[in-house]
């Protein structure tokens, strides 16, 4: 079964676009990325909470998404500031903190949680298919666009499969541990995993040349750029200006 835990039908944001919403999320991305003073960096995880608050979604669920990635800014936070070389800040036993490293990750977390939160906003909103045929459209190679949306389907279908050889291990009797048969078992189950993969995919190949698969994507989807779209592009050009003028201007 095919997950998309933060599409939204009732989101305006679905009515504007999708070539846009990417276009948007991309830009913004990079003036995130390219920022480094917290003049521009802080206006712009508000800017990306702002989007969050109109895109309608569950805040429970995007926190959980934004845990998984604060999990690993963590680690960062652990590890850089008692690292990078700088004037020291405080003392954490025979560690010695400094102030740019405490810089440095904070840099990264706002970097990292304003960009997920745009992308979340604005485009994991629409379904895939929809995603790929809007990338489609803006001139992405068909491959690409392709693989993107072939791999998405069945990244859940092999997940399955995961799952149905994992209880069937489990209705054996096998029971995880620390030890060379647990080792064993995981090789032979993700070897058989990758076998059943091979296999499905050369009868999804076969199935799609019945169907008169020719190696390009078809698609049936079309845009149109509206008034809305305007307005909403205009406004978010002028914001990334404004971020654009703020780490300029420092």
């Amino acid at each position: 079964m095919i997950r998309e835990p933060f599409v939204n039908e009732a989101s305006p944001f679905q009515r504007l676009d999708p070539r846009l919403r990417i276009l948007m999320a991309t830009a913004f991305a990079f003036v995130m990325a390219l920022s480094d003073r917290f003049s521009a960096l802080v206006p712009g995880i508000v800017a990306s909470i702002i989007l969050i608050g109109f895109s309608g979604l569950q805040v429970r669920n995007v926190l959980k998404r934004l845990m998984l990635v604060n999990g690993f800014i963590l680690f960062l936070w652990l590890v850089v500031p008692v690292t990078f070389p700088g004037a020291p800040l405080f003392d954490l036993g025979p560690l010695t903190a400094t102030r740019e490293g405490v810089l440095v990750s904070a840099r990264i977390a706002i970097k990292c949680n304003a960009i997920l939160l745009s992308f979340i906003a604005l485009v994991a909103v629409s379904p895939v298919a929809t995603l790929g045929a809007a990338l489609a459209r803006m001139g992405i190679p068909e491959k690409i666009v392709f693989l993107l949306l072939m791999s998405y389907r069945y990244i859940f279908v092999m997940e399955t499969e995961y799952q149905r050889l994992a209880r069937s291990a489990a209705v054996r009797g096998f029971r995880p541990s620390t030890s060379i048969h647990t080792y064993r078992t995981f090789a032979y189950l993700i070897g058989m995993l990758f076998v059943r993969a091979s296999a499905r995919a050369e009868r999804v190949y076969m199935a799609m040349l019945c169907r008169g698969f020719s190696g390009r994507f078809h698609c049936m989807q079309e845009f149109s750029f509206s008034r809305k779209d305007g307005i909403w592009a205009g406004c978010m050009t002028i914001a990334l200006f404004g971020l654009g003028i703020l780490e300029w201007m420092g």
